[in-house]
Order: structure tokens, then sequence, then C-alpha cells
């Protein structure tokens, strides 16, 4: 897996263990939280509750607004994983599925991935009733039921911004 600005020098650092954030009032969610706790873990996988005190206790520097809006992993090393990058190393991190993870990790694999994690988005945003179903994530893009996927640049939300 390719280290990014965002995961702190993930190709430096080992990973040895994982803490999945995910949202606890989100019912696939929690269905993937139990599903993954019942895999065979080559890198111990440990979910806890994103935005809850544990979370922010361990992790004070986190954006812990944007956890509950789009998946997010932290490494054991300070390394952090958003969207499908997350998704990529939670695979990666169990016994049946690090060859998937390693095929997901390549440019068409990470396409895939992406897609997954926007489907997955699009359907918890339809559910959860928070919002109005409305599901935001941290880059500007944003999906709404009624009108599907728009994208605001960050810091152009009210019009601020002006066409170049």
């Amino acid at each position: 897996m390719r280290a990014t600005h965002e995961d702190r020098g993930a190709a430096r650092v080992p990973v040895r263990r994982l803490t999945v954030l995910y949202d606890a009032e989100c019912s696939l969610c929690a269905f993937v939280r139990d599903w993954l706790v019942r895999q065979p873990q080559l890198v111990p996988l440990e979910p806890v509750p994103a935005a809850s005190e544990a979370a922010r206790a361990r992790f004070p520097g986190l954006d812990h607004g944007s956890t509950l809006e789009e998946i997010t992993v932290v490494g054991d090393g300070g390394q952090v994983y958003r969207g499908a990058a997350a998704w990529i190393v939670t695979l990666w991190a169990l016994r049946r599925y690090r060859r998937l993870a390693h095929r997901l990790s390549t440019p068409s694999g990470a396409l895939l991935a992406r897609g997954a994690v926007l489907a997955a988005a699009k359907w918890r945003g339809a559910v959860s009733g928070r919002g109005g179903g409305v599901y935001r994530r941290g880059d500007g893009w944003t999906y709404d039921p009624r009108g599907g996927w728009s994208y605001t640049a960050p810091g152009c939300e009210a019009g601020s911004c002006t066409a170049p």
C-alpha cells in the first residue's frame, strides 16, 4: 500500500495494530464491525465508535466529525487512512482478504474500492435519517438522495469562491 501525505509515514512505520472507527448508529457500520471481528486477522483490528469519548481520548488531534462521515482507520504508528484507503488497509489486515487488498491497492483496483465506499455511503445516507439522508465527505463531495452526488471545493460553501 502506498503512503500518502495524510498517513504520516505508512511506508516507513510498520503497522502492528489498527483501530477502525465506525459509526455506532449506522446499521451497516455495525454489521461490518461484527463481520470484521469474526475474521481471522493478520494484524489485530480494534473497532471503536467514531467520535466517542474513547476515540477522542485516543486520538485528540483527529477531526472526529469527519470520522462519522467517512470510514477512518488509525494505525498504531499514527497512520491515518480514510475512505477507500481505510477499507483497503482493513482488508489487508485480514488473513482471507490480504490478496484482495493488494489487488485493490492498484490504480484500477482503487477505483473499484472507491466505488464500493461511495455505494455504501449512498445507502448509509439514504437510511441514516441524519441531515435528511444527506451524506457529506470531508473532501467536498456530498450525496443527497434527492439529487445525487455534488462537489463543492472545501472553503467554498456559501458561494465565497469565484470562478477562475
